[in-house]
């Protein structure tokens, strides 16, 4: 009798700041983002669609989201996935900070730490960003990305107001 194949939970960070001749404004594009990665992986749960303002020198808004998806895929081989789904939105390479289509990060997932060449998950900047942390404390508050804080603990800290310097 052979094993099954471990399932892993992924938090996808989803993202768009540019129009789609077909899906429309970027809030329909992670609409339809939404469904396309539920027709690839199981849809486990995804959170509202939030805008905000661009990071860097990306332009205009972002809609924003996260989803969590369920596969039997490691990090590397989930990548590829995500990055093909983009280049089906029309993702091109660019600007690193540019305008885009379609954005997928793995934010997280449920095996823990992951590093390789070109790939760290939890991503990186994960935990300093709301639009990544807000969505995911919205769907899974006790998720730990870096450390011992919480999507909800991280969501709490990066929407308090700052004090002017």
């Amino acid at each position: 009798m052979r094993l099954a194949e471990a399932t892993h939970l992924y938090a996808i960070a989803i993202g768009s700041n540019r129009r789609h001749g077909r899906h429309g404004r970027p809030a329909s594009v992670v609409e339809a983002a939404v469904f396309r990665l539920e027709s690839e992986f199981g849809l486990f749960d995804v959170a509202p669609t939030i805008l905000n303002p661009a990071v860097g020198g990306a332009g205009r808004e972002f809609a924003n989201s996260v989803a969590l998806v369920e596969c039997t895929l490691a990090p590397p081989q989930m990548l590829q996935r995500l990055k093909a789904i983009e280049r089906e939105f029309g993702r091109r390479p660019g600007r690193r900070w540019g305008e885009r289509v379609l954005d997928l990060d793995i934010a997280a997932w449920s095996g823990g730490q992951w590093r390789s060449r070109g790939l760290t998950v939890p991503h990186r900047a994960a935990s300093s960003r709301i639009f990544v942390v807000g969505p995911l404390a919205a769907i899974a508050p006790g998720w730990r990305l870096h450390g011992a804080l919480t999507a909800r603990h991280l969501a709490d800290r990066l929407a308090r107001p700052r004090p002017r310097r």
